[in-house]
């Protein structure tokens, strides 16, 4: 039963889910939790696993999830799952982007599904701020509560990658690698 959930989840995650990694994963999240098979501190650490290894998020969190559900099969039907529809879509389009490259309707699409994916970002970098960079749930009614719950080394860490991307030309797992250090260093000492 495991693995027809497994396969379910995240046959629809990729069969559904524009945008990439980023932007599906508050989908991924949102299926894991109602049939639940991971945590949310789990989910947080998949993300970031999900960000350090290589290849495609989604394969990755699918591998992760499956791995943690079910073993090696879990992760090879989750992976499978999460792949199949990307492929048979790309079969499709592939066949007939020539014959529709230029029509209005198919521009009209892709003008809509561009703002929608930002926000499926926006989504994935709110779950993911309230997760990494505060110590316990946040309540934004309660001032108090709010400032409280902050991690500041987790701020520290965030505000130093976040000017090196924007000053620099270091790239994603150099960043990713430095965080890593500066979380163990920080950590250590504080």
């Amino acid at each position: 039963m495991i693995y027809l959930q497994l396969f379910y989840i995240f046959f629809k995650v990729g069969l559904v889910g524009f945008g990439g990694g980023y932007a599906i994963l508050p989908m991924i999240y949102q299926d894991v939790q109602t049939f639940g098979i991971i945590t949310a501190d789990e989910f947080s650490n998949l993300v970031a696993l999900s960000q350090v290894t290589p290849g495609p998020i989604a394969i990755n969190a699918a591998t992760y999830v499956g791995f943690k559900s079910a073993g090696l099969l879990g992760a090879i039907v989750a992976s499978v799952g999460v792949s199949m529809p990307s492929f048979i879509i790309i079969m499709i389009v592939m066949s007939f982007i020539a014959r529709f490259k230029e029509n209005r309707v198919v521009q009209a699409v892709l003008a809509g599904i561009k703002p929608a994916t930002v926000g499926l970002m926006a989504s994935a970098f709110m779950f993911m701020a309230s997760t990494a960079l505060f110590n316990s749930e946040v309540s934004i009614c309660n001032v108090q509560s709010l400032i409280d719950s902050i991690n500041v080394i987790a701020i520290a860490i965030f505000i130093l990658i976040f000017a090196l991307i924007r000053l620099t030309r270091l790239g994603a797992i150099t960043l990713t690698l430095l965080g890593g250090v500066l979380g163990v260093v920080l950590c250590l000492i504080i």
